[in-house]
């Protein structure tokens, strides 16, 4: 991974724009995950939005991925592929979305029910958020990425849930994966100190059962080995003096 980099406050308000674009676009999603959508048309209306917005997709054809918002339904982790699948109550659905505008990228997630859901998915969703919000106490200046990442795996692990360890969350910013990797495991005190001006992208993706994890043969969609279900919560994080900035927060998420 390339260099850290620190935004100017120029580059922070281009971030804004695209972070606001980009946590609209999940509430789009959100709004339309119900019993009987295809995860297709949940990506048409997210994609025909962040072009409306003046913004370009940021996934869509992001290393050869068709889709312009990754859609994952229960067992699936992360990198769902829209298609032909379709949503039936009960099941949760994890809307994965990045828009691109004024040379900087957005990038945030949430997990949603389709109809009336499961007390244990609702729980697995609830822990999963929160524990988003467990680890950006410790997104302020001085302290390390890994005591992000000790907070989430401690607060996680406390419900007796696992963490997917082959993907991480990351540095933002003109390029949608930027450095530092920020791992959702792992002892405090450890990488890159946090400094004011960082963008980084914080992301928990949480699995019911065993954190044993495979790639599909679409050499996308990551499901678990368990068939359990995963919930995925995510952010973009600016790095202030103070309090962090989510970049990418809505009311309803």
């Amino acid at each position: 991974m390339s260099m850290i980099t620190v935004k100017t406050p120029r580059e922070i308000e281009l971030m804004r724009v695209a972070g606001r674009i980009t946590a609209a676009a999940r509430s789009v999603g959100r709004e339309m995950v119900s019993p009987g959508v295809t995860t297709h048309e949940i990506d048409r209306e997210i994609h025909k939005f962040i072009k409306k917005s003046g913004a370009v997709p940021s996934f869509l054809g992001y290393g050869g991925f068709p889709g312009s918002a990754c859609i994952s339904v229960n067992e699936e982790v992360i990198h769902g592929i829209p298609g032909p699948r379709t949503v039936n109550e009960g099941d949760i659905v994890s809307i994965d979305v990045g828009a691109y505008i004024g040379g900087y990228h957005g990038d945030c997630c949430g997990t949603f029910g389709a109809g009336e859901i499961s007390e244990e998915d609702i729980k697995l969703i609830e822990v999963t958020r929160q524990s988003f919000f467990e680890g950006i106490k410790y997104a302020k200046v001085g302290c390390r990425i890994s005591d992000i990442s000790h907070a989430i795996q401690e607060y996680v692990e406390s419900f007796g849930y696992s963490l997917v360890r082959e993907y991480v969350g990351h540095g933002i910013g003109r390029n949608l994966h930027e450095a530092p990797e920020v791992p959702n495991y792992g002892d405090p005190g450890h990488g890159p100190r946090l400094v004011k001006g960082m963008t980084i992208a914080i992301e928990p993706m949480v699995i019911m059962g065993k954190r044993d994890v495979l790639v599909l043969d679409n050499d996308w969609t990551v499901v678990t080995v368990d068939g359990s279900k995963a919930a995925h919560y995510e952010n973009t994080v600016l790095i202030t003096d103070g309090e962090p900035e989510i970049l990418t927060m809505a009311e309803d998420l």
